[in-house]
């Protein structure tokens, strides 16, 4: 029987990249207690495009005083259990989402994580079957980045 190839290993934040959106370099948080990927964004609009249905939807990053104005494949809207428990319908989009060297698409769901340290959250599914978490560190898919020890944010 063959072994399994070992996967790449993700600290508790990394870098990520969604290409499809313009957005690089989107610090993120792992959270192997989430199942859904989260991105900070403000649904702006519901529309269709050649028969599939899409939103768009900015992303604001305040320090820098920007909106980024995204738009994609609307896959659903579902019920999403907080981590203080409470349930909101959000917008579920699919797009490209890339760690390190790896790109797959990706669902997340479109949450206003305004009050959060981090724009992102990096959930169980999509982790699954790519990437093994160690949480002791930081940057490890992040090459721009030095690798840190600990967890201090």
């Amino acid at each position: 029987m063959t072994q399994p190839k070992p996967l790449p290993t993700v600290g508790w934040r990394e870098l990520v990249h969604l290409p499809e959106l313009g957005l690089h370099a989107m610090p993120a948080k792992i959270d192997t207690g989430a199942r859904t990927s989260s991105l900070h964004g403000v649904v702006l609009d519901e529309f269709e495009r050649d028969g599939q249905k899409m939103v768009r939807f900015a992303v604001d990053f305040e320090q820098q005083h920007v909106r980024q104005v995204c738009e994609a494949v609307h896959v659903d809207v579902r019920g999403i259990t907080s981590s203080n428990g409470e349930t909101q319908y959000r917008y579920v989009i699919k797009t490209p989402l890339k760690i390190g060297d790896i790109e797959f698409r990706a669902e997340i769901s479109l949450a206003n994580r305004a009050d959060m340290k981090f724009p992102m959250l990096i959930g169980r599914s999509s982790l699954r079957r790519r990437f093994v978490v160690d949480s002791g560190y930081s940057w490890l898919q992040t090459p721009e980045m030095k690798v840190q020890k600990g967890h201090k944010p």
